[in-house]
C-alpha cells in the first residue's frame, strides 16, 4: 500500500493549541482557535506487513539510507522513543499502538521526502501520521481521522517533544480545518473554501528558538499575573478567535482580500501582544524586514494581499497570500534574489464540486415480474418532489440536475435506450404539447433541456452494481461522482431534497459518502450495512457524520448484532446504505482489479466489496439522510411509496421555489 502524509501550515491562531489546553486549570481562559492545511509537500512511502519487527527506511538529502530495525517489543520501543532524534517519532507511535491494539511489525519506506524539515511545518507530526495511518490501514483498526491524529500525538509526546496538539492535524491531508482547543477537548471541523487560496511559504533562511519562545509565553498561565501575561492571554483567547472567526468566514465566501487583511491585522497583534515578553526571539528583524518588503515594495504590494509569521514565530517561516498562480512566481523570484530566501508555492483548491452522476437502471426487474415484460421498473409511477406523479426515472434525472449536477449517465440495456431517448430527447408531437396544461408543457420543456444533459451507457451482462458501475469509468473519468440506485425512490422530511443532502455534505467534507437509512432489524439482509463511530470533532451536531469502520453486504442478523451496532441507534436499528453515494474515480481501479481476479459473489460483482477497500485505503464518510427510500422492486415497498407521499409542506416550497426561479420573483 503507498501512502501520502503532507506537512501542515499554520494559517491562523499560533499557539493557541497550547493556551486552550490551560483551560484544564482556569475556566477563564479562553478556548484556543486555529485554521491550518495540509502542504503540498510531504512523505511518500510504501508500506507493508512485517513479522514481528518495526522497519522504517527514510531516504536522506544525500541519497543515502538510514534505518530503523527493532523488534516489535513495548519495552524496546519505549527505550528508543525517551531517547529522541528522528526514529523516536516512529518508535512512539508503535508503542502506543502496540499497547492499545494486538498487531504485529510493519515495515515503512519512506522513499521521498518533499517537506522542508525544521521549518515549521510539522515534519515530526507527518512522520507520526505515516506510522499510525500504516498500522491502521494495514491492520483494518478501524481508527476514524480523528483516531490516527490522537494516535499520532500520543505517540510524539512519548518522545521529548512537546509539540502542540495543532500539529497533528495533518492526518486531514491538504484540505483546510478548524481546530477548537478546550481543556483536554478537540474539536476538529473541515472547512469550506469558495476560492483557491495562492500562498508562498518563505523559509527566512535564519534562526528561531522555539523552545524559549514557548516557555516564555507560557509563562503567562495558567494565571495572568502581569499586564504582559494579560495581554498574551488577551491575544490567544478573545483576540485570537475573533480574527479566526472572521477568516473563517472569508476563505468560505470567496473574500481573498479580506482574508489577507486578517493576516496582517493577526501580525500586527501578536507583535503588540507577545514581543514584550519574548524581546529577544519575537523582535525578529529577518520576518519584518520581509513583511515592510511587500507591504511597501509596489511591485510586491500590488500581488500580495497578506503576510504573517508562521508557527511560534520569530526568524523561522513566513507566509504570504497573493493574487495568483503568477503572482506566486513573480513575488517568489523576487523574494529570493533579492532577499536571499526559500519560497515555496502552496495553492488551496477551492472545494470540489460533483459535477457528474451515475443512475443504474439497467437490471431486468424480477422481483415485478410479469409487469416488467412491458414496463421497466425505473418507469413505474411516483410522486415526485413537485406533488405530480412521474416514472421514477425522471423523478432522478430532474432531481439530480435541480440539486446542481451538471452530467448525467444512465446505465441501461442496449435494447431499451430508444424508449429513455423518447422519453428525455425527443420533443412531444405539436398537437399534442398544445393539449397539455401549461405546467404540463413547462415540464415537457424540462424533460427536452434534460435530454441534453444525458448520456447512455449500456450494460452487455447483468452481473451486479459493481459490474454495472464499472461500464461508466472512461465517462467518469478522473472526478469524484454521484451514483444512484435508479430502483430505489427517495422522499425527502426536511427542507432539502435528498440529493442534496449528500451533495452539501461533500462540498463541506470533500470525502467518500455514502447516504444512510435507518433499517429495522428484519430488512437489514436485503442491504448493505455499516457499523462507524460517530464524529463530533467535525463540529456538527452528534449523529450527523459518521466515520465508517465496516461495509458488509445483506448480513445476517447474528453478524449485525456482534459487528454492526452503530453507538446511539435504538435497539434492532442499523444504518444500510440509502441508495445515494459519492464516490472518488479510485473505486473504478478497485473494481477492475476485483473483476480481473473473478472476486463474484453469487455470480455478481458487488460494490460493497470495492467500497470497503476505499474504506481501508482513504476513509469514508455516512450521512445518514432526513428522508426515506423505498425500493421499487419490492411490490409492498412500491406500495408503501404512495401510502408514504412526501410531505406536503416540502412539496409546497418546492413547487413556489421552481416558479420563484422561472418567474424571478420570491416564493412565500
Amino acid at each position: 500500500m503507498e501512502l501520502f502524509v503532507p506537512g501542515r501550515i499554520c494559517l491562523f491562531g499560533e499557539h493557541s493549541d497550547w493556551a486552550g489546553g490551560y483551560r484544564r486549570i482556569n475556566s477563564k481562559v479562553e478556548q484556543g482557535f486555529t485554521i491550518i492545511t495540509g502542504t503540498n509537500q510531504g512523505l511518500f512511502a510504501k508500506v507493508s506487513k512485517h513479522p514481528g519487527r518495526l522497519v522504517f527506511k527514510t531516504r536522506l538529502a544525500d541519497g543515502s539510507v538510514k534505518t530503523l530495525d527493532e523488534p516489535m517489543e513495548n519495552k524496546r520501543l519505549l527505550e528508543i522513543a525517551e531517547g529522541g532524534g528522528f526514529f523516536a517519532y516512529v518508535a512512539g507511535v508503535a508503542y502506543q499502538v502496540l499497547t492499545h491494539y494486538h498487531v504485529d511489525g510493519i515495515e515503512i519506506d519512506n522513499y521521498k521526502t518533499t517537506l522542508p524539515l525544521r521549518k515549521g511545518l510539522s515534519s515530526s507530526a507527518a512522520v507520526c501520521v505515516l506510522t499510525a495511518r500504516a498500522f491502521n490501514r494495514l491492520y483494518d483498526l478501524k481508527m476514524t481521522v480523528r483516531g490516527e491524529m490522537e494516535m499520532a500525538y500520543r505517540g510524539e509526546i512519548t518522545t521529548p517533544s512537546r509539540c502542540g496538539r495543532m500539529d497533528q492535524g495533518c492526518a486531514y491531508g491538504e484540505r483546510p480545518i478548524l481546530m477548537r482547543f478546550d481543556g483536554d477537548a478537540l474539536d476538529v471541523q473541515e472547512l469550506c473554501v469558495s476560492k483557491p487560496l495562492h500562498y508562498i511559504i518563505v523559509d527566512l533562511k535564519s534562526r528561531k528558538d522555539t523552545v524559549k519562545i514557548l516557555a516564555d509565553l507560557n509563562r503567562a498561565y495558567p494565571f495572568a499575573e502581569s499586564d504582559p501575561h494579560r495581554g498574551v492571554q488577551n491575544y490567544l483567547g478573545p483576540v485570537n478567535k475573533r480574527i479566526v472567526t472572521d477568516a473563517r468566514g472569508a476563505m468560505e465566501n470567496g473574500k481573498v482580500e479580506n482574508l489577507g487583511t486578517f493576516m496582517y491585522e493577526a501580525q500586527e497583534s501578536f507583535d503588540s501582544a507577545m514581543r514584550p515578553v519574548c524581546p529577544e526571539e519575537l523582535t525578529a528583524p529577518v520576518l519584518h524586514r520581509l513583511l515592510a518588503a511587500v507591504k511597501t515594495r509596489p511591485d510586491l504590494a500590488e500581488l500580495v494581499l497578506g503576510a504573517k509569521g508562521v508557527g511560534s514565530q520569530g526568524d523561522g517561516t513566513a507566509q504570504l497570500l497573493v493574487r495568483d498562480e503568477k503572482a506566486q512566481e513573480t513575488v517568489s523570484a523576487i523574494l529570493e534574489r533579492e532577499l536571499g530566501v526559500e519560497c515555496l508555492s502552496l495553492t488551496v483548491p477551492a472545494t470540489k464540486k460533483v459535477r457528474k452522476a451515475v443512475i443504474t437502471a439497467a437490471g431486468h426487474g424480477t422481483r415485478l415480474f410479469p409487469l416488467t415484460k412491458i414496463i421497466r421498473k425505473e418507469f413505474m409511477p411516483v410522486i415526485d418532489s413537485t406533488g405530480r406523479l412521474s416514472p421514477l426515472i425522471v423523478d432522478h434525472v430532474l432531481s439530480a440536475i435541480a440539486a446542481g449536477i451538471d452530467e448525467v449517465a444512465l446505465i441501461i440495456q442496449k435494447e431499451e435506450e430508444s424508449v429513455f431517448r423518447r422519453l428525455f430527447c425527443e420533443p412531444v408531437p405539436p398537437e399534442v404539447f398544445a393539449k397539455l396544461s401549461e405546467e404540463n408543457q413547462e415540464r415537457a420543456r424540462e424533460l427536452e433541456a434534460a435530454g441534453g444533459k444525458l448520456t447512455f451507457i449500456h450494460q452487455k451482462e447483468q452481473r451486479g452494481l459493481g459490474h454495472a458501475l464499472l461500464g461508466a469509468k472512461d465517462w467518469v473519468g478522473d472526478q469524484p461522482f454521484l451514483l444512484v440506485l435508479g430502483d430505489h425512490y427517495f422522499t425527502s422530511k426536511g427542507d432539502k431534497d435528498c440529493y442534496s443532502q449528500v451533495l452539501d455534505a461533500y462540498g463541506k467534507m470533500g470525502d467518500s459518502l455514502i447516504g444512510l437509512a435507518e433499517t429495522s432489524e428484519a430488512d437489514i439482509y436485503r442491504f448493505g450495512t455499516v457499523a462507524g463511530k460517530w464524529n463530533t470533532d467535525t463540529g456538527a451536531s452528534a449523529k450527523s457524520i459518521l466515520s465508517i469502520t465496516e461495509l458488509k453486504e445483506k448480513p445476517d442478523t447474528d453478524y449485525a448484532k456482534e459487528h454492526l451496532r452503530v453507538p446511539g441507534l435504538a435497539e434492532g436499528l442499523y444504518y444500510t446504505v440509502f441508495g445515494l453515494y459519492i464516490l472518488p474515480s479510485r473505486i473504478f481501479t478497485l473494481l477492475s482489479e476485483m473483476e480481473k481476479k473473478k472476486s463474484y459473489d453469487r455470480g455478481e460483482l458487488q460494490l460493497t466489496g470495492a467500497l470497503d477497500q476505499l474504506r481501508t485505503e482513504q476513509g469514508m464518510l455516512g450521512i445518514p439522510i432526513e428522508g426515506e427510500k423505498i425500493d421499487i422492486g419490492v411490490p409492498a415497498e412500491y406500495i408503501r411509496a404512495f401510502k408514504a407521499l412526501p410531505d406536503t409542506n416540502y412539496i409546497k416550497r418546492n413547487h413556489e421555489g421552481t416558479k420563484a426561479r422561472k418567474t424571478g420573483k420570491k416564493s412565500g
